[in-house]
């Protein structure tokens, strides 16, 4: 292979890594495997904000409203796959109690080029005292894709 044959090879490569770098930038509206919906706004310098929409049918009374989520994610520049965390502040229409989630996980992109957000999640609800620290927590896991 001569010189324009590594350079063809070489762009093609640099191409390929911008291309997947743009895939995982998590701005935009992705959808949960559980139903919710999640609008991800401008990523600037690692950190994002948005909006988490849970599911109608999860949420008795339609009690649960748009919830601001905040979270950051690794440099797409230097992770094509990046790994990415944030919260959810549940806001609740009747009530002042709270409930926070967290959320871990990582962007994969397959070999169709489509995206997917595999999340692991803590939820917190308030409990009313120490005895009933033992029910406030639960432990999850969701999959998101992005909504074209």
């Amino acid at each position: 292979m001569g010189n324009s044959g590594f350079s063809l090879l070489t762009l093609a490569l640099v191409t390929l890594a911008a291309a997947a770098q743009e895939k995982c930038a998590l701005s935009g509206t992705w959808t949960s495997s559980r139903g919710c919906r999640m609008l991800i706004f401008e990523l600037k310098d690692g950190a994002f904000s948005g909006l988490y929409l849970p599911q109608k049918a999860m949420v008795p009374h339609n009690d649960v409203l748009a919830s601001p989520l905040r979270g950051a994610q690794h440099d797409t520049s230097y992770k094509t796959q990046p790994s990415f965390g944030f919260t959810v502040h549940w806001h609740f229409r009747e009530s002042p109690a709270g409930a926070t989630t967290a959320f871990v996980g990582q962007c994969f992109v397959d070999s169709d080029g489509e995206e997917t957000l595999r999340t692991a999640w803590l939820l917190r609800e308030e409990a009313a005292a120490a005895r009933e620290d033992w029910k406030a927590t639960r432990v999850g896991t969701n999959v998101f894709t992005r909504v074209k």
